[in-house]
């Protein structure tokens, strides 16, 4: 007995790779046959078609809501048609996201980019599927089998006992059992409603600390939303890194460029995917994947990714929860004895408008991270301490630290990497649950804004 079709099973001829053309019918009996640009799955029951003109077909959608579609396998050449039954259009929101993005894809590899406009997305109920007949090629496979590399990696990341061990841990799980070469896992500062870098895969450099707001990009598009957002080709529009940097030109942020971290990223990516890591419904991070082969990402890939992202989210929120109950059973911070380093002075100057720290005359980071260094090179400067506890922290006033969420162990791993990656003569070292060290190989001068 044959398998009953299913809109699961054909999500490849939805992809957009080969045009579906749908069949419309007037209030007159005229029919009316188009191309598509856009065919989407939303769910096993409905489709979504992109709004772009008010033509023929949308005239005729109105006035009689059913219609047929057919569509093509791009691998195996098979061909299905769709009964469909138009329900409603959405003009903002998760679902009209996601076909923006894909349809700025699509218009660029088409050389049509800033012709299609997206008005809209149509929601159809899908009312009866069937094969057509015709010559098909057998399916290939090709990547690694998903659902063995789904389980590899929540079995590997279940066995993190630390946020930074969980963070290495998810980005080598992307590369190892998915193969995905270039990645970006960007923790969430909610209250700022921005992204920041903390691990990156497959560049020259690792952008740890660079920051995406929401809504700007793939990556802060699948923030805002909450949603993934998924582009087979390449797309100016959602090129981020270039975005950042035009706004940024533009406005009165001009004279502080120099302060911004560069974005990692390919060139021109032909394939992009952000997934929102979701700690139930609270966002923690994006996880970001790109690669130049174009439709490299599949629907399949993009459920493994949600699935994985669902289990790091929790994985992500039950540590930082054992972090909060460490601090709160933790004993003070109690200083050790060491002799006073020797050198040539390191000058820190920090600006309190922003938060940014500068070692010497070369950025380090802004914003909570570099507040957070400032006070503990303040307090040993003034005591000679060197330990130190996530609790004092989040007690301390002058860091305005959120209320809710304040991420505080994941932007510790944000310095601390970034201190690794800038500066040869600090380090911040994790001594424990809610305890670190501050560790200087070298004396340091401090100067606030007011004497810069």
């Amino acid at each position: 007995m044959s398998t009953p079709l299913s809109l699961d099973r054909l999500r490849p001829c939805l992809e957009g790779i080969v045009p579906s053309g749908i069949a419309t019918c007037g209030v007159d009996g005229m029919p009316n046959i188009t191309y598509v640009s856009q065919l989407m799955y939303v769910d096993p029951e409905h489709v979504a078609l992109s709004f772009q003109f008010f033509n023929k077909t949308r005239q005729n959608i109105l006035a009689n809501p059913v219609a047929t579609v057919l569509m093509m396998d791009p691998e195996t050449a098979a061909r299905y048609r769709l009964t469909i039954r138009y329900l409603r259009t959405e003009t903002a929101g998760p679902l009209f996201e996601r076909m923006k993005a894909k349809l700025a894809g699509i218009a660029s590899h088409e050389g049509m980019s800033g012709i299609f406009h997206l008005l809209g997305a149509d929601v159809y109920r899908v009312q009866g599927i069937e094969a057509l007949p015709g010559r098909e090629l057998p399916p290939v496979q090709s990547g690694p089998a998903l659902l063995p590399a789904l389980r590899r990696s929540v079995d590997a990341l279940s066995a993190c006992q630390s946020l930074d061990g969980l963070i290495d841990g998810f980005c080598s799980s992307l590369e190892r059992n998915f193969g995905i070469q270039h990645q970006m896992l960007l923790m969430a500062d909610e209250p700022a409603r921005r992204l920041y870098i903390v691990a990156s895969r497959g560049y020259a450099h690792s952008g740890t600390g660079a920051e995406i707001p929401y809504g700007v990009g793939v990556i802060g598009v699948a923030a805002r939303e909450r949603v993934p957002i998924r582009i087979m080709y390449p797309s100016s529009d959602y090129a981020y890194s270039r975005m950042l940097r035009d706004q940024a030109a533009s406005s009165e942020l001009a004279e502080r460029l120099e302060t911004a971290i560069p974005l990692p990223g390919l060139p021109e990516p032909a394939s992009q995917m952000a997934v929102p890591i979701m700690a139930g419904s609270r966002l923690v991070a994006v996880a970001y994947v790109e690669s130049r082969q174009e439709c490299h990402f599949g629907y399949d890939l993009e459920d493994a990714l949600v699935a994985l992202g669902a289990s790091t989210g929790l994985a992500m929120a039950a540590l930082l929860c054992a972090e909060a109950s460490a601090e709160d059973a933790a004993e003070p911070a109690r200083s050790l004895a060491v002799g006073v380093p020797s050198g040539e002075a390191l000058r820190v100057r920090h600006f309190l408008r922003d938060g940014s720290v500068f070692l010497g005359d070369d950025y380090l980071i802004k914003g909570v991270a570099g507040a957070i260094l400032w006070r503990l090179l303040s307090d040993h400067q003034r005591s000679g301490r060197r330990e130190f506890s996530n609790r004092e922290l989040r007690l301390d006033p002058a860091l305005r630290l959120p209320e809710i969420c304040d991420n505080l162990e994941a932007r510790l791993i944000l310095l601390q990497r970034r201190l690794q990656e800038r500066s040869d003569c600090l380090r911040i070292e994790k001594t424990g649950r809610g305890r670190f060290r501050l560790d200087l190989a070298r004396p340091v001068v401090l100067v606030p804004e007011e004497a810069a």
